[in-house]
């Protein structure tokens, strides 16, 4: 199957049998599990012992041989088994008189190269990339770019989006998918650079949801550490709450009162909300809704719980006017003036923190982070998540959270637990609010491109210095490891590290520079919501799936999934073109 090999385990030793068992380089602290008993070799016969058994090829794996008999280890063996690989594990007696047991691994027979269907990927995009170039190099011929404007009129798509929806001032602008703010009263202008961002993580976020081609460091980590899934959704959150900034600050100077916006804050919460528990997690595949085990957490839920706590912050805590914190401390006009805001985080910080670690969580140790399962070495298979996964449990009931955690697999979890629950939601608040940082400094220093940039690169630079201290620049060993399951406060730090840098690359590039119109995640960037229901809704339905000829190839997948997420910007693109934007 795939990410397997072959193992013929040849065992040429007399009685007692062979024991082999093995641990995955990605389970930290688990126990060996039993792979196969491996029969003694028959002397008489002079036929050695044999046993075939799949190892997995994801991650590195350590082979241990031990005696049928007492136990006894015989070797341990670390390799790193190639996909579709078929190997042989030869164990014999090197000398009769010491008794010394030698383990060889021949190769049979070859691995497959699984990532070559990526770099052919790759090349077929940097083709398709280089196409358009080529045609933007005609678009400067005079009479070329006269008939394509004449033919496709994007004045007029730019006029309305300016106007209609690129600029803040209008009434409806504050959403969850909320629009920049102007530069200034004497015209509009909106920040692509934002639904760029928004974009790329969301045509991710798909391509992830999708299967990202079957590959491990497509899907989400199975425990702590991080992965190229594990980055997609705190960006969403990220850009979110710098949007939430922009979009606010222009509502309030064009007139709207504060009772107002909170009505269109409520009502877009709880619509997100809604959307998630009726339309999103249900699958109605499987039969009518049924309340019974209904998931409640989800992305959407999330999304709009959050988006609730932080519109509603920088609303309650809006200056009217400038004060005197600019004057007395210019280096921290963008943190000093919204004391009250950072009080409130930090009180939520001090929350989780107190909850996480202090809880008494029955029959698991306090503070517990880790997956349970055969993990610490099977100590506590039933404390999944620790005081996260308890309230959960405990508030929202087990068959109303999420069944397949992403450590079910490698630490062979059996409890359920969410990534989306109740405690990891504090967290994404604080990284939305790191989103609106970044919004508010954009306000402040305006057409300063200078100032704004080496802000963000401040901020990336002290939640990396955060990051660092918390995890001990390691995977497992620190105080606080990175973590999406937890949504951990070290998980919020470095993926806003991330997101700063990010944001700073596409600012300069769409927005300063204009050396990128942003595209193509420009478009799914202006359609975010209607992106991310329609692709979890028609998952399952053609042209976004459809039966492969080999289910086990990284190569048909990776098609169907990359095809999928491209007819989505596709769709996105011609929303663009007739001017459809779906908001809530």
């Amino acid at each position: 199957r795939m990410d397997q090999a072959v193992l013929l385990v040849r065992n040429e030793l007399p009685a007692p049998g062979l024991l082999l068992a093995a641990r995955s380089g990605a389970c930290h602290q688990c126990l060996y599990q039993f792979l196969a008993f491996i029969p003694p070799s028959n002397e008489s016969l002079r036929k050695p012992g044999t046993e075939s058994v799949m190892v997995d090829t994801q991650h590195p794996l350590t082979l241990l041989l031990n005696s049928s008999v007492g136990d006894t280890e015989l070797c341990k063996i670390q390799y790193h088994f190639g996909e579709f690989g078929n190997y042989s594990l030869v164990v014999k007696t090197l000398s009769a008189s010491t008794k010394t047991v030698s383990c060889d691994l021949i190769i049979n027979e070859g691995p497959i190269n699984s990532y070559l269907p990526i770099l052919f990927a790759f090349l077929v995009y940097m083709g398709i990339l280089a196409v358009l170039i080529v045609g933007r190099l005609f678009m400067k011929i005079d009479p070329v770019r006269n008939w394509v404007y004449k033919k496709l009129n994007p004045r007029e798509t730019d006029r309305l989006i300016n106007s209609e929806l690129g600029s803040p001032n209008t009434t409806e602008s504050i959403n969850c998918d909320p629009t920049p703010h102007l530069w200034n009263t004497a015209s509009r202008h909106r920040l692509h650079s934002l639904d760029t961002f928004r974009g790329f993580s969301l045509v991710i976020m798909v391509f992830v949801n999708y299967g990202g081609g079957k590959y491990w460091f497509f899907k989400h980590e199975s425990w702590n550490g991080l992965t190229v899934a594990d980055l997609v959704f705190p960006w969403f959150v990220f850009i979110m709450g710098t949007s939430i900034a922009l979009s606010l600050s222009s509502m309030l100077r064009w007139g709207s009162s504060k009772l107002k916006v909170l009505r269109k804050i409520l009502w877009r919460s709880f619509l997100l909300i809604l959307l998630g528990i009726i339309v999103v997690n249900p699958n109605y595949c499987l039969g009518p809704l049924s309340w019974d085990n209904l998931r409640i957490p989800g992305v959407l839920q999330r999304l709009g719980f959050t988006y609730l706590v932080v519109a509603a912050l920088e609303l309650l805590f809006t200056r009217a006017e400038s004060g005197t914190w600019e004057t007395l401390y210019p280096a921290l006009q963008d943190i000093l003036p919204y004391w009250p805001q950072w009080i409130f985080i930090l009180m939520l910080e001090v929350t989780w923190l107190c909850l996480t670690f202090l809880l008494p969580v029955p029959d698991c140790p306090r503070g517990y982070l880790g997956p349970g399962g055969i993990g610490d070495f099977g100590n506590y298979p039933n404390c999944t998540g620790g005081a996260a996964g308890y309230i959960d449990r405990l508030l929202l009931g087990e068959k109303h959270i999420y069944q397949h955690p992403s450590s079910s697999v490698t630490y062979q979890t059996t409890m359920p637990y969410d990534p989306e629950g109740i405690l990891g939601t504090i967290n994404s608040i604080v990284t939305a609010f790191l989103g609106l940082q970044a919004g508010k400094i954009t306000l402040l220093y305006k057409d300063q491109h200078k100032q704004i940039m080496s802000r963000f690169v401040i901020w990336s630079i002290i939640m990396g210095i955060i990051s660092a201290i918390l995890t001990k620049c390691s995977k497992e060993e620190g105080f606080i490891p990175i973590n999406k399951n937890l949504w951990s406060i070290s998980y919020v730090t470095t993926t806003s590290c991330f997101a700063f840098i990010l944001l700073l690359l596409i600012y300069y590039l769409v927005d300063v520079k204009k050396l990128w119109s942003g595209a193509p995640f420009l478009y799914p960037g202006m359609n975010s919501i209607l992106v991310y229901i329609g692709h979890e809704v028609f998952e399952n339905y053609f042209p976004f799936k459809w039966k492969m000829q080999d289910s086990q190839s990284h190569a048909e997948h990776l098609t169907q999934n990359l095809a999928a997420t491209t007819l989505w910007v596709i769709i996105s693109y011609l929303l663009y073109r007739r001017r459809i934007f779906w908001k809530i």
